[in-house]
């Protein structure tokens, strides 16, 4: 009897303790093989932490290729020639045109067409204007070597003719090149998106005329592709002028 009230005793306590019925399962001390049967925690997993902008770089950002750099026509093999270089020359006296034109050889002059001497050489292959102010146009020559030597021997030829001819004040006021770009040209599209630089009548001209501001030259561009640059005073301008339009003329390619 005082085994069972003390059992009676102990279920209650157990009961107010944790305010339900009488437990299912006996209470018992776990053995030693219970607790070798529990499994361990691991150790916590890892969680990658994030790139600030602060991290160092990985190699892939070293092996990035170098940025984009548009093409030159010059890369294409695309260059400007120089087709003809007009000069000027001062003689720095007065010149009898007729009798230049009765003694000096490959000399035509015509006072009712035009007011000047025409005299012509082989080497190089030049034409001169020759008037009787002393002034000389020398036009034809393919560098600015040839023409000072063309003008030199024009105004040797004067000397031998007895006049006393100076080589002075001698300037290149033009220079043409002409090139091809090697792919058809959108004309119409070109003058609607760049109007307030060019002039396009293919009733009058077949080719756009582009003023260029800087360098000041004129483009002549034609539906085929070829380009004529006028107007340079020196290569540079020609070279500039074409590397500043050959963009502009891919964007209206055909």
């Amino acid at each position: 009897y005082a085994v069972v009230s003390t059992q009676s005793s102990v279920s209650s306590g157990i009961n107010a303790e944790y305010g339900g019925g009488p437990p299912s399962v006996p209470l018992s001390t776990p053995s030693l093989s219970d607790l070798q049967s529990v499994p361990t925690p691991g150790p916590p997993p890892s969680v990658p932490m994030p790139l600030t902008d602060m991290s160092v770089p990985g190699p892939s950002y070293y092996n990035s290729p170098a940025p984009f750099t548009p093409s030159t026509p010059m890369d294409h093999g695309i260059e400007p020639a120089i087709q003809n270089i007009v000069s000027t020359v001062n003689l720095a006296c007065r010149l009898d045109l007729k009798e230049i034109a009765l003694h000096a050889r490959n000399a035509e002059y015509n006072p009712k067409r035009f007011a000047a001497v025409i005299m012509r050489i082989r080497e190089p292959r030049t034409t001169a204007l020759l008037f009787n102010s002393g002034k000389m146009v020398c036009t034809g020559a393919k560098s600015e070597e040839e023409s000072r030597l063309a003008s030199r021997k024009y105004a040797r030829i004067i000397q031998k003719l007895g006049f006393p001819a100076k080589f002075t004040e001698f300037k290149i006021q033009n220079m043409v090149g002409s090139c091809d770009v090697k792919f058809p040209i959108r004309l119409e599209g070109l003058f609607a998106g760049h109007g307030q630089f060019c002039h396009y009548e293919p009733e009058i001209f077949p080719g756009l005329i582009y003023r260029m501001v800087k360098p000041k030259v004129v483009l002549l561009i034609f539906v085929s592709g070829k380009v004529v640059i006028t107007g340079a005073k020196d290569r540079g301008d020609i070279k500039e002028a074409f590397c500043s339009i050959y963009p502009i003329l891919k964007n209206f390619r055909k």
